[in-house]
């Protein structure tokens, strides 16, 4: 009998032994209770504790990532929006947030998802499109002042996915081709206005040296035998053909002032009876 009394003996010792034995993690850290109180916090390592009189509550100081999931969420316009996101989070005090509140888990998890909530119904549907990074900063605010009696600090918070209903799809993919096409038909009048002026220019140096007309022909030429055709060109500036047309109407028109009268036509007069009638001038 006294052999089964040191047994177990010894195996209530290794037993309080192991529950004395505690190994905190890299990315932990131990929070003590005696009786119910805390008196201190344990660095990672092994640590020692009291059997059934401490115990030693482990927490993660590493962050943890947190769905937000999607909320159906009236803007300021007025529009139905889904808007999810996702919130990164962090424990820098392992008392607080294992005396302060109960799980910080699905605190931050329901808090968050008011957060997101309140802060996208304050702005209008463009603004969520478009500014979504000021949307980010603002609930990322929004929570630490929230979660930093717990302990937890909100490293980042980003939207994920904003889903629009199918009739303002299609509204925002109208206003997007009219958009384009304004663009297009200013950019179009632009490249019409620049090359009037370039033209304008043109014309005045061809104007001040007409062989640079005869060279411009002569490209002409040189790119229309770029295909090894039979067509053969002939440029001729119209305005010289006009010019010269005009020359040679005025010229006819002073030679044909210029000549002299026509000669009087004489009738001969008939011979009667050996004896010429008299002659008549018409």
């Amino acid at each position: 009998m006294s052999y089964v009394w040191i047994v177990v003996v010894v195996l209530v010792i290794v037993f309080l032994a192991l529950l004395a034995l505690k190994v905190v993690k890299q990315y932990e850290q131990g929070v003590l209770f005696r009786f119910g109180r805390v008196i201190g916090v344990r660095q990672p390592g092994l640590r020692v504790i009291i059997p059934l009189v401490d115990v030693l509550n482990r927490v993660s100081l590493r962050i943890v990532t947190m769905p937000i999931q999607s909320q159906g969420i009236i803007t300021k316009d007025n529009v139905s929006v889904d808007v999810s996101a996702v919130a990164y989070f962090r424990v820098v005090d392992a008392v607080k947030s294992v005396v302060a509140i109960e799980s910080v888990g699905a605190a931050i998890n329901q808090i968050a998802q008011t957060t997101l909530r309140k802060v996208v119904g304050q702005h209008t549907l463009d603004e969520t499109l478009s500014e979504t990074d000021r949307i980010n900063v603002d609930i990322k605010v929004i929570l630490d002042v929230a979660t930093e009696d717990w302990g937890v600090e909100v490293t980042l918070v980003e939207l994920k996915d904003i889903q629009l209903p199918d009739s303002m799809k299609r509204a925002m993919a109208r206003q997007a081709e009219a958009e384009r096409e304004k663009r297009a038909k200013i950019i179009a009048a632009e490249g019409e206005a620049l090359a009037a002026d370039a033209l304008g220019v043109a014309a005045d140096i061809m104007m001040a040296h007409p062989l640079a007309l005869q060279l411009r022909n002569l490209q002409s030429l040189v790119e229309l035998g770029v295909d090894q055709n039979t067509t053969v060109v002939f440029p001729a500036p119209l305005m010289s053909t006009i010019g010269e047309l005009g020359s040679f109407l005025a010229r006819e028109s002073n030679a044909a002032l210029a000549s002299p009268p026509h000669a009087s036509v004489v009738d001969v007069a008939p011979v009667v009876n050996g004896k010429p009638l008299a002659a008549t001038d018409s």
